[in-house]
């Protein structure tokens, strides 16, 4: 056994270099108004934004961009950057497409590899630096996505995945590396197929409740018609205010379960992708990481990071952070004129938020404690690219404040080409964060350590 552990950790080392990276230092300021709309060139560790509502462009103030990144490998003389005292370095490599990652109890570290339809497992070093341990969990699943372990505490006796159509579970003890059994079907019927793929998944803190989030089929509901009169009352009674019919039945929504998947809801609707999803210890309130609509512009609309009300509605398609309603869809919905709730965080527009994690860790100073980070996958549909890092959601007393800081970046080569897609963030047991990136299929890990 232990010459097997060495020679899986000798591997990973030899798939991709050992690469160390310390902190910079920000200029102590806040971006806001229309110096917050910029580019990955002024992206910085420590560089805090705020959006509003209030500075949002109009529709269309920018032609509509298609701008998709070349993936490249890691040039040698690429590093990412982090914050000053902070450290960065390669946990695992070799992984196919890494997405959500999340953190056993007994602090295994369990990996969606969603394009090759398995879960993996990485066991961490005694020194946490680096995964001793390289296991599939379980293979032959359909887009899983999502993962969390119930009940909560050190002794879980589910883990649960999100495919694409359908949540499942299997039987678990703390230290499992591979599947005990077949699969059991906990969900069959989550509306999966084109559009929005990813499906999420997170506990209520008394493990009564489960939300799975469910993103659009389309864009914008292009050239759909909503429902009227009776028909409208009755299928908003079933599904929520400003909830789509046809096509959308139960997409853009965050649904709800008990965790045998009984007393199936919808939890909060007008989400169009909300893509991470996430339990904010001590308050109990469940956020989401949003990627919002395209063809309006460069600036417009931000995604968001938000906390969710439930019986919520978000907007999407027929109005965007708050009352501003989407041109496609003009004098479609007066009624819902007011009733659309501003999220909580605005990001620069199409930074495509994907993972969602709060700091519970004893290693980062005190101040993150109880803050959110979330990984931006990065821009398609935006003249000058955005996104490609990880923020820091900066929450004082629970509650957001609507800033966010740049706290992993260096990802982007240049105007065309990038090396790095964030995508899931992970607390591991030791209190460093764990980022996982599937354009290059490695996970780094950033600790602290002030000199």
């Amino acid at each position: 056994m232990h010459q097997r552990l060495f020679l899986v950790a000798f591997a990973v080392a030899l798939s991709f270099p050992l690469v160390l990276v310390r902190g910079q230092t920000a200029p102590d300021e806040v971006l806001t108004g229309k110096a917050a709309f910029g580019d990955w060139r002024g992206d910085l560790p420590g560089l805090r934004r705020k959006i509003t509502a209030a500075d949002l462009p109009p529709p269309y103030a920018t032609r509509s961009a298609s701008n998709f990144s070349s993936e490249v490998a890691k040039p040698r003389e690429a590093q990412p950057k982090v914050p000053s005292g902070f450290t960065i370095r390669v946990f695992a490599s070799g992984l196919a497409g890494p997405r959500i990652i999340r953190t056993a109890p007994n602090g295994d570290i369990f990996v969606a590899e969603t394009g090759a339809g398995r879960i993996r497992v990485l066991r961490p070093s005694e020194s946490g630096e680096t995964a001793k341990l390289n296991e599939v969990f379980a293979s032959g699943l359909h887009g899983p996505f999502g993962i969390a372990f119930h009940p909560d505490g050190s002794e879980p006796e589910w883990v649960y995945v999100a495919n694409n159509d359908s949540v499942v579970r299997f039987a678990y003890r703390s230290g499992d590396i591979k599947a005990r059994d077949a699969p059991e079907i906990v969900v069959p019927d989550i509306p999966g197929g084109r559009g929005h793929s990813t499906r999420d998944l997170a506990f209520s803190l008394d493990g009564t409740r489960m939300f799975v989030s469910v993103g659009s089929s389309s864009n914008a509901a292009e050239g759909t018609r909503p429902l009227e009169g009776a028909a409208l009352q009755d299928f908003e009674a079933r599904h929520g205010v400003g909830a789509s019919a046809g096509a959308e039945t139960d997409r853009a929504d965050v649904l709800v379960f008990d965790p045998k998947g009984g007393n199936r809801r919808v939890f909060a609707t007008g989400i169009r992708n909300c893509v991470g999803l996430a339990m904010q210890p001590g308050t109990g309130d469940l956020w989401c990481s949003t990627n919002e609509r395209d063809g309006l512009g460069d600036d417009v609309p931000p995604d968001y990071v938000t906390r969710v009300r439930e019986g919520g509605f978000y907007g999407w398609p027929w109005y965007y952070i708050g009352d501003n309603e989407d041109p496609r869809h003009a004098g479609e919905r007066p009624d819902l004129k007011g009733k659309a709730i501003v999220p909580d965080v605005l990001l620069q527009a199409h930074s495509a938020s994907l993972g969602l994690t709060f700091y519970q860790g004893q290693q980062f100073p005190t101040d993150h404690v109880g803050n959110a980070f979330a990984a931006e996958h990065g821009s398609w549909n935006r003249s000058k690219r955005t996104g490609y890092k990880v923020v820091r959601v900066i929450v004082k007393d629970g509650v957001p404040t609507g800033e966010y800081e740049d706290f992993v970046t260096g990802f982007v080569v240049g105007d065309a080409s990038v090396w790095g897609r964030p995508v899931g963030v992970t607390v591991a047991r030791d209190g460093s964060l764990l980022v996982s990136e599937d354009a290059n299929g490695t996970i780094w890990r950033v600790s602290y350590a002030p000199r």
